[in-house]
This record gives C-alpha cells, structure tokens and sequence, in this order.
C-alpha cells in the first residue's frame, strides 16, 4: 500500500431529531394536556487510534464521514431514538488540526484513545416541554439543532523508539535490512528510499523496539532540495537518533564531517527540538577498509567532530558490529523509558 503521511476529510455530526406535537386521546380524559416527546440527540463522530494501520491513504478514497440523524419525538412523551455515533479508526501518531481555524483538536499516540471531533445536535423539545399555567395546549415544538461540521487536516508522526538519520547512500536501509525483518529497496544510487520504513529490531527474548528508516537528507533540503524535509517529522516521535556516517564515501572530494555538520544543519532548521535528540555517530561500511585505517578514519571523524556522544564502528552490509549496536540501544531505551501517554480518556472530549 502506497504510504500516505498527510491527508484531509470532511466530518459531518448527526442533526437532532424534532420535537412532536401531540395530546393525550383517553376515554373520559377529553383534556388529556399535551404528551409531545423530544427529539433524539444526533450522532457524533471521533476518531480513534488503531493498531495496524501506518498510511493514511485510505483517506485519499473516503473523505466525507457523517454520524446518524436523531429520530423525532412521538406522543405518550416518548423521545426519539439518538443516532449512531460514528468512529473512524486512524493510525497511531496522527495529529488532528481544524483546517479552517488551525487550532490542534488532538494527537491520538496510544492505542484506543478516541477523540471527539464533530458532536451531534440536541433534539427539539416535544410541546410538552411548553406547557404553562396560561398554555395548556401548547401546538408548538422545537426543530433539532444541526451537528457540527468540520473539515480536518491529519497529519500522521510514525512512532519510533529509533530513528536513522543520513545523507543519501549512508547505507541506512541496510542496516535496518541487517537488524530486523524490513526490506526497504537498497541500491548504489541516491535516494533509493522515497518514503519512511518501519523495522521492529528483537534483542532477546521479551526485549525489542521499533526502527524508523526515512528518506536521506541534502544541504538545502530545509529549502526544498531533494525530497525536502517532509519525512523529518517522523523523527520527532523518537528517543533516540542514530546518525550514520559513511566512512568511504564512493565520490573522491567528499568529507564524511562536513556530510554530518550538513545534517545537523537541517535537522536545526527544521525543528530545534530534533537539534537536541539524543544522537549517536553509527560510522558505517568499514568492511571497505581495513580494520587499522577504519579506526584511524574513524578516530580523524570523531576529533574534527568534536563529538562527545556514543560513537560505534559498523558494517550493515556484512552484520560487523550490529549486534553491539542493538544491545547498546536496547540498554539506552531501557533506563530512558518513554514519558507516559494521556489517557484515551482525557481524550474523548466528552
């Protein structure tokens, strides 16, 4: 399924339903008093965050949701039945904004959580509601008020324990190739990887987490360049970002450092958040040297860095050092638990 990260639909909450006009007919009650009963509530629509589903393109199909009229009120003071509330199943990490107000309704991250997006109309009163001490016969009722209307703008962040971060061709699909059972396309031209891959990567019996591969970056790509910097915020959802560096780039006058400063350029231009991610240097492909000048290359990348974080020396392509690499994160994301989600709860808008 093609993967779809940004969509828009239209959500249309039920109309209550109207008010009866009615009076009691009962043998030797000839002034029964009105009996009118009010209409049913309308349905609302929410939408709720489901496991199995990573693309909105199924919004790109059905773009319109509607939850059901409220029916009329009946005599004998009987209200009419509400309508059918309608929930629209979304993916994990989609946030929800008003396209016409701009105003952020929601960020559904947990499995379950539900949020009202469109509520259903009150029904109109019955005319029992209008009798009075100088109305006894009240010929009147209330129409149902209309449900809310929305057009809304989602915006899916995949949810990742780790995000690869890379210039094209820094061999990023391979290595989630490596470690988990994804099979992104891998090739020896750029930009091979057009949009995010997701790997769930096993360390042990009960001990896995989830790798997000996204589409390299460029200098410029802040500005537009290459595939832009759409796909960076399915990083920002990560604890931790691995940043790999080819140590024998194929073009002669690259400079593997001034490659990473160009990344770090553009992960600061597109949010100063990502600027601050915990980030590890992953130096990649040191099977096209030998061990002695890897270091050496290695320990030359490091110095002109002046990186003070983790740094590791590996292969995705033969599996050299991706077992280290594993366990290393695994122990990171294990005393860096993630913060606590909000309850699906807190969430309904009710």
């Amino acid at each position: 399924m093609k993967f779809v990260d940004e969509a828009k639909l239209k959500v249309q909450a039920g109309n209550g339903g109207r008010g009866c006009v009615s009076f009691r007919r009962e043998k030797f009650v000839p002034f029964g008093g009105p009996d009118g009963g009010d209409g049913g509530l309308g349905g609302s629509v929410y939408l709720k965050a489901v496991e199995g589903m990573n693309t909105l393109a199924d919004f790109r199909i059905s773009r319109t949701y509607k939850g059901e009229n409220g029916e009329s009120g009946s005599g004998n003071d009987c209200t009419g039945h509400g309508g059918d509330d309608t929930y629209v199943p979304i993916p994990i990490g989609t946030l929800i904004t008003d396209k016409d107000t701009g105003e952020t309704l929601g960020d559904l991250t947990a499995q379950g959580q539900t949020l009202l997006v469109a509520k259903g109309g009150k029904g109109g009163w019955g005319n029992t509601r209008f009798k009075s001490s100088i109305n006894r016969t009240p010929r009147k009722s209330g129409l149902g008020l209309p449900g809310e209307k929305r057009e809304l703008l989602l915006e899916l962040k995949l949810i990742a324990d780790v995000g690869l971060l890379g210039l094209p061709n820094a061999g990023k699909s391979t290595l989630i190739r490596a470690v988990s059972a994804a099979r992104p396309k891998v090739a020896d031209y750029p930009f091979t990887t057009l949009h995010p891959n997701l790997g769930v990567v096993s360390v042990g019996l009960g001990r896995s987490f989830v790798m997000a591969d996204i589409p390299g970056l460029i200098e410029g790509a802040a500005d537009g360049a290459g595939l832009g910097i759409r796909f960076l915020k399915h990083l920002q959802r990560t604890r931790v970002l691995l940043h790999l560096v080819d140590i024998a780039p194929l073009d002669p006058g690259a400079d593997p450092v001034k490659d990473a400063r160009t990344i770090v350029a553009e992960l600061k231009k597109f949010a100063a958040d990502l600027g601050k991610k915990e980030r590890w240097l992953i130096i990649n492909k040191i099977d096209l040297l030998e061990r002695k000048e890897a270091e050496r290359r290695a320990k030359d990348i490091v110095r002109r860095l002046r990186w003070k974080g983790p740094v590791m020396l590996i292969s995705g392509a033969t599996g050299e050092g991706t077992d280290e690499l594993k366990q290393a994160v695994m122990r990171y994301l294990e005393q860096h638990p993630r913060a606590a989600q909000s309850t699906a709860s807190s969430m309904t808008g009710e």
